[in-house]
């Protein structure tokens, strides 16, 4: 337990959330509550032109303290100067370091791709990510790649007069043991799936006919598990967003089979026949004891029968996505997973870091699980890199989450003409994408601005389908602030 006591709010996000990374795991007060038994107790005091701060570890007895003279009137230098401030004190009480510094966001490549823009040279933009957040050397260099990459890739897209769509499916055969994503099972929702899929086709018309005049660039179809879908429905849905949609000037058309327990040849092929150009087949880990641990109803061969069912019906973008840090895995376990995807040869793998969610089972059945050895390393991470790059892949996207086991980063690896370009702008922020379906978030940006507004639809199945006049209101009233 973590008392957080300052006498201004305005920075306490920032304080938190950097705490976290050093102290995973831990909760925090906002007072000084007696009957608790704290951690940490941390205060600060605002004065005209500084900042103290001062953190006491409880159970070592010793109190590390500094202040750091500001500017309040400029936010983001005084945030950074704290977050500065706060990291060296965490770092000597605790003596470690965090390979991305005071950074806490997902999205350090945004800031990467905006100080490319903007500096001459690389060498000045590496120094300005050392100097303002203190990120090691290893992170900056794939930080700095990854954005001139995407760069790259993003140089065909319209940001103005264009948009991306994504469909959400947000039903799963179970619910795993990490995950906190909204998702429903496929089995209690069978019988209602005509309801959900037209209320998704009536916010389907409605975007269509407001975005009219603008060019669809990509079409990403998410979850939750869209091949949870039976093939009819998955049918029914793709041909009925392709009539509704103008897909003359689509570049990527994804959807997420994700887990191969839920693939059928039937599936694939709708799949193939409405001509979708980028698949997932996600196995998490290769070793079958993990897969059960974990409530993955797959298995080690049918991630191998249905990666060789995809490539025989022809499709040549399949992506796969791994974990890091799976409970009771190591370094050998991570190697033995990265040998067997090497032998497949998918075109892209996402490789994520585990991040546990308060939501999560792993984290809500303490009882049940919490004996469950968790271990994410560097050494993990590298291993995955080598490999990927082995398999002629670079990395193209990055993101981080909160929580994540070693304060890493998911990383995304391509060939050469394999990136997935959806993934660069949900990451980015650079071109408006709509959201439609249960649980999904459209971001409307605002390139001349350079800002975004979201928009949400709820996350329940039901409340979705009883109040879809409710959702396409809401889009109304943002969408109807876009650019033309």
């Amino acid at each position: 337990m973590i008392a957080l006591i300052l006498d201004d709010q305005s920075f306490e996000q920032d304080i938190r959330e950097l705490l976290m990374a050093f102290y995973p795991g831990e909760s925090f007060l906002h007072e000084e509550d007696q009957s608790q038994e704290f951690h940490l107790l941390v205060h600060s005091l605002t004065k005209e032109d500084s900042f103290f701060l001062s953190i006491k570890d409880m159970e070592k007895e010793v109190e590390c303290s500094d202040t750091v003279i500001v500017d309040f009137s400029d936010r983001f230098e005084t945030k950074n100067r704290i977050k500065r401030m706060l990291y060296l004190i965490a770092n000597k009480l605790t003596k470690k370091t965090l390979p991305w510094g005071t950074l806490t966001g997902i999205r350090p490549t945004k800031i990467a791709m905006g100080k490319l823009m903007e500096y001459d040279r690389e060498e000045e933009v590496a120094a300005y990510l050392k100097e303002t957040y203190l990120a090691s050397d290893a992170k900056i260099s794939l930080s700095m790649e990854i954005a001139k990459r995407e760069m790259e890739l993003l140089s065909g897209i319209d940001y103005v007069h264009g948009y991306s769509l994504y469909i959400g499916i947000p039903f799963c055969p179970t619910t795993c043991l990490y995950c906190s994503f909204t998702s429903f099972p496929i089995a209690q929702w069978e019988k209602r799936m005509e309801e959900y899929l037209e209320a998704l086709f009536k916010e389907m018309d409605y975007t269509a006919a407001k975005m009219a005049g603008r060019s669809l660039d990509t079409v990403y179809i998410g979850g939750g598990t869209p091949t949870s879908l039976s093939a009819m429905h998955l049918d029914r849905l793709i041909g009925r967003l392709k009539e509704t949609f103008d897909f003359r000037t689509v570049k990527e058309f994804t959807v997420e089979a994700g887990r191969p327990d839920s693939i059928t040849q039937d599936k694939l092929k709708v799949l193939k026949n409405h001509g979708v150009s980028r698949i997932s087949i996600n196995p998490q880990t290769m070793k079958e004891e993990t897969l059960s641990l974990i409530g993955r109803r797959h298995s080690v061969d049918m991630v191998k029968e249905q990666f060789a069912l995809a490539r025989s019906l022809g499709f040549d973008n399949i992506n796969m996505d791994l974990i890091i840090g799976l409970p009771e895995e190591d370094l050998e376990d991570v190697r033995h997973t990265m040998e067997e995807i090497k032998a497949l040869g998918p075109d892209s793998i996402t490789v994520h870091s585990l991040a546990i969610k308060r939501a999560a089972r792993l984290t809500m059945f303490k009882e049940k699980y919490g004996d469950l050895k968790i271990t994410g390393t560097q050494e993990m991470i590298d291993l995955t890199a080598a490999y990927a790059r082995e398999m002629g892949q670079v990395p193209y996207y990055l993101y981080r989450q909160k929580n994540m086991a070693g304060n890493f980063e998911n990383v995304g690896y391509s060939k050469p003409g394999k990136a997935c370009i959806y993934n660069i702008l949900i990451m980015e922020e650079k071109q408006t994408i709509v959201a439609l379906g249960a649980g999904t978030s459209t971001k409307v940006v605002f390139p001349s601005e350079n800002r975004l507004e979201r928009v949400e639809n709820v996350k329940d199945v039901d409340q979705y389908i009883k109040r879809i006049d409710e959702m396409l209101e809401r889009k109304e009233k943002m969408l109807a602030k876009l650019e033309m």
